[in-house]
């Protein structure tokens, strides 16, 4: 199983980026899937995550609104659209998937349930600065 994501950079303050995370080994439909990202000296967090099976997508307070999470199955890959960019989302960004019997995408209060989690990409990291 390979979860391989790209697409980080620098951009400004106001800026927008769009990170891609292209799967192979799993089919990211049947798998409840989303973004956390790590910051200097913090903990990793959950961005947002999505369910087909639960019918749930959820994000984090600090990005509701600037972000959005997509998944295109025919490519079986998953984005997160970021716009309005702030310097605090300055971090790196690793796509996660996970069985869906976990319940990690079920509640919106399990979004930084790092142990739920089941495969894990290399992170991208994402730069915001003027």
């Amino acid at each position: 199983v390979q979860l391989q994501a790209s697409g980080g950079g620098l951009v400004q303050p106001g800026g927008s980026l769009r990170l891609s995370c292209a799967a192979s080994g799993i089919t990211l439909d049947a798998y409840a899937i989303g973004w956390f990202r790590q910051a200097p000296g913090k903990e990793r967090e959950g961005v947002s995550c999505t369910s087909s099976s639960d019918g749930t997508t959820f994000y984090a307070d600090s990005v509701k609104g600037r972000f959005t999470i997509s998944r295109d199955n025919a490519d079986n890959t998953l984005y997160l659209q970021m716009n309005s960019l702030k310097p605090e989302d300055t971090a790196v960004y690793y796509c996660a998937a996970a069985d869906v019997r976990s319940g990690w995408c079920r509640h919106r209060r399990t979004l930084s349930a790092r142990n739920a989690v089941d495969y894990w990409g290399k992170g991208t990291l994402v730069t915001v600065s003027s």
